[in-house]
């Protein structure tokens, strides 16, 4: 009886709704970043990128994740806000967003291409300017499509995101793994044959990873292509002016969230080319980007849930019930990345090898920084909906840019004394000052019941278990792996009696 009651009301629940879109669009984003996770393997593996090397893609793709955001320029949450609003206006208003994306990332292309040799003089590769055009057109395509991507979430069209989605990451990794894993071996054995001779080149090296990715920006470019042109060819001029309005504030906030989320990786270099010099600064930038990927684990998971959430959101806001149903989304979301967070740092010594090679490995005590920064990074996202939702986006860009600037101030302050491990703490700094401040200024103009003390509760068990784990379990031990296990269990079995059981059994009393 209890069991059939949960199901029937689980089953008609809004967050059942929510959990299959996030299903949808977690299986294409997880897995997709997953088998990109596992390029890791390969790209820090001892025959291909040594650290300094690996240094050169840490920093490029620092940049492209700013530079997207800039050339979106908060349309994609405008596009969002302003389609839910009239089944007239959706025509409108996606053909005035997509084209305005158009027109800014065209030109951009154009002009990074042009004064491609002085920007690569300013970063350091004089000799490879190559790679400021390619990632022209790369930043380009991905702020093009973001539209059509968000056409299709408003839609809950998550089948079709799947399929472009994977498809241009497998066109990625099957690429990545020809250049790299075909060709590489093949040209050092020197067991060279026609293809090796046709599409290898060893002077161009880490460029093999950037020419995957045009090359499969360019393909996900042309399965929407269809899409693109389906959108009729104006853009109406009140309407832009309307979601320009309400876009800036979250242009200044995306701004300064890229800033918190990937301007370490660019102050590592400049802070300390100048103390240590250039290869061992390149090598410090490579440990901390391979090691920071180990914390993506959370990240895969938090992607996911905003392509389902965001919509979300907006779909719930008339319904009476919405405070509830987005304090139970905290809830729940919360114990699942804290949960991740206790299953990666427990089984370290078994996440560690997906870095093959061991001279990146001195990095690994800044994954549960890492791992808790980006806890705390979803936690804002979920608290952030109540500025999208009362149209007061400006509080975003107060919050967001404190904490950009709170950011660059423990980097600059810490990156000179700790080097990368800086970067960690000042990470881990900024997304708990957000997630607070997110959560101050919510309660004030969109209250929601949040259960603080349940929050409070999860957090402290899982760095309990963790502390716990860190200063007596042994590792080596058959009976520490065990004891591990059992852990885990402990959080899950906590996490499900009160997410679950314990609901349920007063529902039933009632």
């Amino acid at each position: 009886m209890f069991i059939e009651r949960f199901f029937v009301s689980f089953m008609a629940s809004p967050l059942k709704k929510l959990l299959g879109q996030t299903a949808v669009y977690g299986l294409s984003s997880i897995i997709g970043r997953f088998l990109n996770y596992l390029l890791t393997p390969l790209y820090t593996s001892k025959l291909v990128f040594q650290p300094e090397q690996y240094g050169i893609i840490t920093e490029m793709y620092a940049y492209v994740a700013f530079l997207v955001v800039l050339l979106t320029y908060g349309l994609e949450t405008a596009f969002f806000r302003f389609y839910s609003q009239s089944d007239d206006m959706k025509s409108r208003v996606y053909s005035t967003a997509l084209w305005s994306i158009a027109i800014t990332s065209f030109g951009f292309i154009v002009l990074a291409s042009v004064f491609a040799q002085p920007i690569a003089d300013f970063l350091g590769y004089p000799n490879h300017k190559e790679y400021i055009s390619w990632f022209a057109i790369i930043v380009g395509l991905d702020a093009l499509i973001a539209i059509p991507l968000a056409k299709l979430r408003a839609e809950n069209k998550s089948l079709k995101f799947a399929r472009v989605h994977i498809f241009s990451i497998a066109v990625n990794i099957g690429l990545n793994l020809f250049f790299l894993a075909y060709c590489l071996p093949k040209h050092l054995s020197g067991e060279v044959n026609w293809l090796v001779q046709t599409f290898y080149n060893p002077e161009i090296g880490v460029g093999y990873v950037f020419i995957a990715n045009l090359i499969a920006s360019v393909s996900r470019f042309l399965l929407l292509l269809p899409d693109i042109l389906k959108a009729s060819f104006k853009i109406d001029r009140s309407l832009w002016k309307q979601m320009m309005i309400y876009a800036l504030p979250l242009l200044f906030a995306g701004l300064a969230g890229i800033i918190n989320e990937t301007l370490d990786r660019a102050l590592l270099k400049w802070l300390l080319w100048p103390i240590l010099g250039e290869k061992a600064t390149m090598t410090q930038l490579g440990i901390y980007g391979a090691c920071y990927k180990l914390s993506i684990i959370i990240t895969l998971f938090i992607q996911a849930y905003r392509y389902a959430a965001e919509p979300f959101f907006f779909d719930q806001q008339k319904s009476g019930s919405a405070p509830k149903t987005y304090a139970q989304m905290l809830h729940v979301f919360f114990a699942f990345v804290m949960l991740v967070f206790l299953g990666v740092t427990l089984f370290i010594d078994v996440f560690k090898h997906f870095i093959p090679n061991d001279v990146y490995w001195v990095g690994l005590d800044v994954v549960p920084i890492l791992l808790l920064a980006n806890v705390f990074l979803g936690v804002y996202y979920n608290l952030s909906a109540w500025y999208k939702l009362t149209d007061k986006t400006l509080y975003g860009a107060y919050i967001a840019i404190g904490g950009a600037l709170l950011t660059i101030a423990l980097n600059v302050l810490l990156i000179p004394i700790l080097g990368f491990r800086g970067s960690a703490w000042a990470t881990l700094a900024c997304y708990f000052a957000m997630a607070a401040a997110s959560y101050y200024f919510g309660q004030r103009f969109f209250p929601v019941p949040y259960n603080i003390p349940r929050l409070l509760g999860y957090f402290l068990l899982a760095i309990g278990l963790f502390l716990l784990d860190y200063f007596f379990i042994q590792t080596n031990s058959t009976i520490g792996w065990v004891v591990k296990c059992l852990m885990t269990l402990t959080f899950i079995s906590t996490a499900f009696f009160i997410e679950v059981v314990l609901p349920k059994r007063k529902d039933y009393a009632n």
